[in-house]
């Protein structure tokens, strides 16, 4: 799957990656996440210490408001550092989550060369400890890992939720109920403005 833009030099683009652009006229294929990232649109982020085990779960989503006015495109995301246990992924749309709603703090565009910095309109919720399981919505897809072992995977932008809808990655140790579990989940996404 090709999953680049042609990217034809222009001055509004060349000025916001501070390059001079009266050297040469060139057209050049770039990853749509570099795309997006120089266009201020791309941004990653990370739920850290999530704990689970001893019979409970933890999630982290990317979560669209109602009034975001942007539509997600889920690109990247991650689930490491989990070294006590075997551990189950879970992937779920459009979900009710279990567990007191937390909102993580590690987001950041990842153009650092804009300003004023972009913001993200959607939020990076997650929740320790919960018990239960996602309701209502649709489970996807899952994974599982061994201890130690990282989960990723890259999306290229395929799964898109308009405003309230949700990319929630669920994670538990079914295999091992009883061990304590910690780990963290990361994404990359981009944003684009609804249509009207």
């Amino acid at each position: 799957m090709n999953n680049h833009l042609l990217f034809k030099q222009n001055q509004q683009l060349a000025g916001a990656v501070n390059i001079n652009s009266n050297f040469i006229n060139y057209n050049v294929n770039v990853p749509i996440s570099l795309m997006k990232s120089i266009e201020g649109k791309y941004f990653i982020g990370t739920a850290p210490n999530l704990r689970f085990g001893n019979a409970t779960n933890a999630w982290a989503r990317l979560y669209n408001p109602p009034n975001s006015g942007v539509n997600l495109f889920v690109n990247t995301w991650t689930v490491s550092d989990i070294y006590s246990t075997p551990y189950s992924v879970q992937i779920w749309f459009n979900s009710t989550p279990p567990g007191f709603i937390q909102y993580s703090q590690s987001v950041t565009p990842s153009n650092l060369a804009i300003s004023p910095q972009p913001q993200s309109h959607i939020q990076l919720q997650y929740a320790i400890a919960v018990r239960g399981l996602p309701s209502g919505g649709v489970q996807a897809y899952g994974r599982y890992g061994l201890a130690g072992t990282t989960i990723n995977s890259e999306e290229e932008g395929k799964f898109i939720f308009p405003p309230g809808g949700s990319y929630l990655i669920f994670i538990s140790n079914p295999q091992s109920p009883t061990l304590p579990g910690s780990g963290n989940i990361s994404f990359g996404w981009w944003e684009e403005p609804m249509l009207q």
